[in-house]
């Protein structure tokens, strides 16, 4: 949204900075209203991609345009100070190679995890602009899983249904804590950090296997992810939690449209004049694919709500064989990066 955002202008720029809440103005990224426009994102990723996290994080976004389009002059080294990284022009009347170099630059920004971010039929003739985004990290646990301690056991899916999936298994300190939900339902949370103590993954569920794990995601927010770890304790447990392979695939339109970002996906609203000047542009496609899989030895992947603090007696054992949900966190600024609901491992 940053990049797509120093491309457009009038309506459709002030559309993307009142739903992102920041803008982009000449060097410097900062928050809508924020007094000398403090560059409070530029600095947030560079947090990120920071080499004191250790656990290896990287992202890949471009812009691709149509290839004889004409740019408006300066805009390719203005946008690639900003963002060291160039607009990508293709031909999109030979839609299968340009759908073949949008996946091949995704695919090695990704280290090969996701191959086939644009589908058969995602690009025709008549697109002209297409913004895509793939996020890379991969991540060692800090205390690593034995691989003999991990066997077979059932995860109990929301039908009621079980099935047997490879179970990692590991005693030792963890951040732990309980909630209770404005239902009155428990939930429990564990923190596992990764190795460079700057990111880890929580992980939540429903003590109770029948209560659905939407109680769970129709409360979460960065606020309640913060009061986790704020209430946590160090704990010796038993943790029990499944290894798990997800990929989602998602066209993120609808979402834009209903956070108000609606002109630039229409023809005769958009406004590109900051790209170029020659043609009518509008965004075509929006598209995120997320990969990511955990193992013993960790990871790679690709309002406010009253809450109480539970006296509920903590369990000796914490055993994940029900649906969840998992958030990987990097903690010094609270971002995360990555968060999922496993219904079946």
């Amino acid at each position: 949204m940053a990049m797509l955002q120093l491309t457009t202008g009038g309506e459709t720029q002030r559309q993307i900075q009142e739903a992102m809440q920041f803008k982009v103005d000449g060097e410097r990224w900062g928050r809508v209203g924020e007094k000398g426009m403090a560059p409070a994102l530029h600095q947030l990723y560079k947090e990120l991609m920071g080499p004191w996290n250790k656990d290896e994080i990287s992202t890949a976004d471009a812009i691709f345009v149509q290839r004889d389009l004409k740019l408006v002059q300066g805009f390719m080294p203005h946008f690639f100070r900003l963002f060291r990284t160039t607009v990508k022009q293709v031909d999109f009347s030979e839609t299968e190679r340009a759908r073949f170099i949008v996946n091949d630059w995704v695919k090695r920004h990704t280290k090969g995890m996701i191959s086939d971010l644009l589908g058969e039929g995602a690009v025709d003739q008549l697109t002209r602009l297409v913004l895509v985004n793939a996020l890379y990290f991969n991540g060692q646990w800090k205390m690593p899983f034995l691989e003999s301690s991990t066997h077979h056991r059932l995860f109990h899916k929301s039908d009621g249904s079980t099935v047997s999936v490879p179970m990692m298994a590991q005693t030792s300190k963890f951040n732990y804590t309980e909630f209770t939900t404005p239902d009155g339902h428990y939930y429990d949370i564990l923190e596992l950090p990764y190795h460079g103590n700057t990111l880890s993954m929580f992980i939540a569920a429903p003590y109770e296997k029948e209560v659905p794990l939407s109680a769970l995601t129709s409360i979460l927010d960065a606020q309640l992810i913060s009061q986790w770890r704020g209430n946590m304790t160090r704990l010796t447990r038993l943790l029990v939690l499944p290894k798990f392979s997800l990929e989602s695939e998602v066209d993120l339109r609808r979402p834009l449209e209903n956070l108000g970002m609606t002109d630039m996906f229409r023809p005769n609203q958009a406004d590109f004049s900051r790209l170029s000047d020659q043609e009518f542009l509008y965004v075509s496609q929006a598209l995120q694919k997320v990969k990511i899989e955990v193992n013993e030895s960790g990871t790679v992947a690709s309002s406010s709500t009253a809450l109480t603090v539970s006296a509920r007696m903590a369990p000796e054992e914490i055993i994940m064989d029900r649906p969840f949900l998992f958030v990987v966190r990097h903690n010094p600024t609270g971002t995360v990066l990555f968060m999922g609901q496993v219904m079946e491992p």
